[in-house]
């Protein structure tokens, strides 16, 4: 018998497929069956070799064709990829309901999709025929590389024989199954427990419930196969979807490698073509010039979306704050209010995590700080605590309800929505600041080039980040796994806060000792945008140094970007022209229009 044949003595290399002819002989017992596995007969008769023809004991009993085919077999000997590649398409299919198809796939190729005892397994399995599922153990056993697993693969039989007793109302014989074959497993007793809970049950729906579970039926034996296929090597039996599953991960790194990908990823197949590989176009990507905003009359020093995305803070030279309104349909942005009264000018904004109040900081030399109600344009408090000090930054708590500010004249403070001071920390000359999530830790960067972690519960602090140059601003991801910092000379880094490890420097932005602030931005913060001396934007994808795009227009310092946070599409940048830009994709063009645009944002103008 050959070592891929028919016999189930020799299971470990005939697991894939039979191929009972590689050598051009015929089998002299028996061939696939129609339903792709190995049998002797078929209805009681000799079954053949794959051109259908009885198989005899004598090789001259073939006829011109069968040798023809022989021949062809051992010109087209299948390869393990090709074996592979033939099964999973035999389970996908089997899937859709074409078995027939699956059959004459399996008895041309000389393949079978599974062992036949996980055929017979399945079937049991799903018939419900929990007794005659667990002897098919048995012989599974032998098949696994892990015999320790018949344990947890009965645990799982008997768990749903005893849910189904139950559903049926058949209480003595669940509880027989519960102590008499649950127990004696002596696995997973914490399980067990709860599974007999489940005896309090009042009906079949309360059960279901409390369970989480489908109920008695295809659905749920369907679930339990697929736990079960996850102890069973994928020779034996393939793992559920195989081919799906390898199909989505495909389009998944293509999407992660498309440098321009910008939306959310979408699982389902069906709305993505498998005849092509996944490319964003870079007209799709924000940068283009949508609006140019002119109302300031003097430089514009920063720039911040809502936390929602729905409206957009500027802040000025000029003293003024004016808050945007974005139109959820057209993403043109229109002036909803201008806050007016500040003594000096505008250079740092902070809204509170919903978007109820939004703070307004000046520049060093700038002792006050204004929290602004957004909705009604009352200003709620203008705090200073002294004359001497300044208030150049600000970081809103997580709850809402307190902010931390300070500056550079050596110290920084927790405060209440009324300015009233709650905490200080003495002696810290503050460039920017943070709250992390855990609604505890400040992190603040100071003027010995570092970003220090401030515990204001328990008074401790430590060294996060230390850079050889100032560290003029930072932002911190969604996630408050990566800190984006502005470092003066060198340009934005990347540092990851919990290894405290430099990720990656960013190249190509122009970075003196002027405070530029960049931002994380696009769907899952995949981008990194920044503004720069040399009057552009620049837009990197996060795992690469070299820019993905240079976003030209403005025509002095670009001071501050900001990354819409609910629509990807959608990016602002002030400068010091004295104009605000928004930045979009490429508006409607014919294709001829489209096909003689310039690719390269970095030459696109207004």
């Amino acid at each position: 018998m050959q070592a891929n044949g028919a016999g189930q003595g020799q299971e470990s290399s005939e697991l894939s497929c039979l191929n009972s002819a590689q050598n051009g002989e015929s089998s002299s017992a028996g061939g696939a069956h129609s339903n792709g596995l190995l049998s002797s007969t078929d209805n009681g008769n000799s079954v053949g070799t794959s051109n259908g023809s009885t198989t005899g004991t004598s090789s001259a009993a073939s006829t011109a064709s069968g040798s023809e085919v022989g021949s062809l077999k051992k010109k087209k000997r299948l390869s393990q990829a090709e074996e592979d590649v033939i099964r999973l398409i035999g389970q996908h299919l089997h899937g859709l309901g074409l078995n027939q198809t699956v059959d004459l796939l399996m008895q041309e190729s000389g393949c079978r999709l599974e062992h036949p005892s996980a055929t017979k397994f399945r079937n049991h399995v799903m018939e419900g025929e929990w007794d005659k599922a667990e002897n098919d153990l048995n012989e599974l056993r032998a098949l696994m590389h892990s015999p320790n697993a018949i344990v947890r693969m009965k645990f799982l039989l008997l768990q749903q024989k005893y849910l189904e007793y139950l559903e049926d109302g058949k209480v003595l014989e669940a509880l027989q199954v519960l102590r008499g074959e649950l127990t004696p497993l002596k696995y997973n007793t914490d399980r067990i427990h709860v599974l007999s809970g489940y005896l309090m049950c009042s009906h079949a729906e309360d059960l279901r419930a409390k369970a989480e579970w489908e109920g008695k039926g295809t659905a749920s034996r369907c679930r339990l196969l697929d736990k079960l296929q996850t102890y069973l090597p994928p020779s034996v039996m393939l793992p559920p979807r195989r081919l799906h599953t390898l199909l989505r991960q495909a389009v998944e790194l293509q999407r992660d490698r498309c440098l321009y990908h910008n939306t959310k990823l979408d699982s389902n197949l069906d709305s993505v073509s498998l005849l092509l590989d996944h490319v964003c176009s870079r007209k799709q990507f924000p940068c283009y010039t949508q609006q140019i905003l002119t109302e300031h009359c003097n430089e514009v020093w920063f720039c911040k979306f809502s936390n929602d995305g729905t409206k957009l803070a500027t802040g000025s030279k000029d003293t003024t704050v004016i808050i945007w309104q974005v139109d959820p349909e057209s993403h043109q942005v229109k002036l909803l209010r201008t806050l007016e009264g500040h003594a000096y000018g505008v250079s740092y904004l902070a809204w509170s995590p919903d978007d109820t109040y939004l703070i307004a900081c000046g520049p060093d030399d700038c002792s006050e700080l204004w929290l602004w109600n957004v909705q009604t344009g009352e200003l709620r408090t203008k705090m200073s605590q002294s004359h001497e000090d300044s208030l150049t930054s600000v970081a809103w708590n997580p709850d809402g309800k307190r902010f931390v500010t300070g500056g550079q004249r050596g110290q920084f403070y927790q405060c209440d929505l009324d300015g009233n001071l709650l905490d200080s920390w003495e002696g810290v000359r503050v460039q920017c600041l943070w709250c992390l999530s855990d609604g505890r830790t400040v992190l603040a960067s100071d003027t010995h080039q570092r970003i220090r972690g401030y515990n204001f519960e328990d008074l401790t602090d430590r060294n996060i980040v230390q850079e050889d140059h100032p560290i003029m601003s930072f932002t911190v991801s969604k996630n408050g796994r990566l800190a984006l910092l502005n470092v003066a000379t060198q340009g934005v880094h990347l540092w990851d806060l919990q290894d405290r490890v430099l990720v990656r420097k960013y190249q190509g932005v122009t970075q003196g000792f002027y405070t530029i602030h960049s931002c994380f931005g696009g769907h899952n913060e995949d981008f990194i945008a920044s503004g720069s001396e040399d009057h552009k934007v620049y837009i990197w994808h996060r795992r690469g140094e070299l820019p993905i795009a240079e976003l030209t227009g403005h025509t002095r310092t670009v001071n501050c970007v900001s990354w819409n946070p609910a629509i990807p599409g959608l990016m602002a940048s002030a400068s010091d022209d004295g104009t605000v830009r928004v930045w979009g994709p490429a508006p409607f063009l014919d294709s001829q229009e489209a096909d003689g645009l310039n690719e390269n944002c970095s030459n696109m103008d207004s």
